[in-house]
């Protein structure tokens, strides 16, 4: 059961007066709306709630009563309508709201739930994507109603004719965008129809994209070549161990720890999923362990992160940073020395890693390997790298 009704509040202010208030009862629970407006006690009709004449602004503050009371009552049906529940708290932030329906001021909302879950790396993206999409706007309020169809296609004709973005760039700012409004719809800052995106109207489509690893051949050179400097073999260190173990991310690599490796066995928890996984050490990663510097007060494999404070997310984030572009730069340099003439960085290792797998490991097994949450992820991921099926098939017709 709901209500909602004009009230007085019995309680003076400091002048004296009494405020005039919409009392929203939902599951027995209410709350109030105070409308900016206080009257005597006599001035009240408490029978039909609303002032009396007596008072010199009655038309006035009953039909700021009449719109209040509409609004909440209007929230209340369309609720109904689209049996959808909302509390007597929700009704009133709807109303109440000073920037109800302003998209940056729900985008500061979307943004400081990222950053309570330090989630620094996302934070800073997502703040550059909401940045350039003001300065597009030109403007530092932009309400939801204004976002359509035709708005969208400007902003991403805008990110790849002006800022030369990549398609698939321009689709992580739409997603950001559409996030932004899905969290306005939940915290009913907006009315769901007005929702710009899906079908028959905005549609996010994601570019077919070409994972390109290196081959066993490849990998052969890398692991026999010489001649490098110090900092060129403690990156390839680095890179070799992330495909000797399916392809870790890179900020994986650099939090691994000596305390990790126990009987022959690498145990670490994945910094993207929190999962814990146990794989087996190859031979081929002992030799780079036993390269690899070590001291009485070492705890990690790679240097970069000694001696930062491990609830320090933000540093953390930054040195990994850091120290991924310092490894991609001698990475580079690796694989002209060795003769590779494709891009060498350290997420190509697990490109690699699928690259060579192909078909020969069922996928469940690699899926495992990968610590996809989904098998249907693995397929997606792997079907970057078979070519087999579709090669034979081309020799069938043209070999004649």
């Amino acid at each position: 059961m709901s209500s909602v009704s004009p009230f007085l509040i019995k309680r003076q202010n400091s002048k004296n007066l009494h405020p005039i208030a919409i009392r929203i009862i939902k599951d027995r629970k209410p709350s109030y709306i105070y409308l900016g407006q206080a009257i005597k006690m006599n001035q009240w009709d408490s029978k039909n709630g609303r002032v009396k004449n007596s008072h010199p602004d009655h038309l006035e503050i009953n039909q700021l009563i009449i719109t209040k009371l509409s609004k909440a009552n209007k929230s209340l049906l369309n609720a109904e309508i689209k049996d959808e529940y909302l509390s007597s708290k929700k009704i009133k932030k709807r109303m109440v709201s000073n920037n109800e329906g302003d998209f940056f001021t729900v985008a500061k909302v979307y943004l400081k739930n990222i950053e309570d879950r330090k989630k620094f790396h996302q934070l800073d993206i997502e703040t550059k994507r909401i940045r350039v999409f003001k300065e597009f706007i030109e403007k530092d309020k932009l309400l939801f109603s204004e976002i359509n169809i035709e708005l969208l296609k400007t902003f991403e004709n805008f990110l790849l004719s002006k800022r030369n973005l990549s398609t698939r760039t321009v689709v992580n700012y739409m997603i950001t965008i559409r996030t932004i409004f899905n969290l306005a719809i939940t915290n009913s800052t907006v009315d769901g129809k007005l929702y710009p995106f899906g079908k028959g109207k905005y549609q996010i489509k994601f570019p077919e994209t070409k994972k390109i690893g290196l081959n066993s051949d490849e990998i052969t050179k890398l692991e026999n070549i010489k001649d490098l400097t110090k900092a060129q073999d403690y990156a390839l260190s680095a890179w070799l161990l992330s495909f000797y173990f399916a392809g870790i991310r890179v900020s994986d690599v650099l939090q691994l720890k000596w305390k990790d490796f126990m009987d022959n066995r690498l145990y670490y928890r994945m910094n993207k999923n929190n999962k814990l996984v146990s794989l087996k050490v190859p031979d081929k990663v002992l030799k780079i362990l036993d390269k690899l510097e070590r001291h009485e007060d070492s705890v990690f494999l790679f240097k970069e992160l000694e001696g930062v404070d491990g609830n320090d997310n933000r540093l953390i984030r930054t040195r990994i940073k850091t120290a991924t572009r310092n490894f991609n730069r001698r990475l580079e340099l690796v694989a002209e020395k060795a003769g590779i003439d494709k891009k060498m960085s350290m997420h190509i290792a697990r490109h690699s890693f699928g690259n060579i797998s192909g078909d020969k490991i069922p996928i469940q097994m690699l899926q495992k390997l990968y610590r996809h949450s989904s098998v249907t992820t693995t397929i997606l991921y792997q079907s970057n790298f078979l070519q087999s099926d579709t090669d034979e098939a081309l020799d069938k017709v043209i070999n004649f």
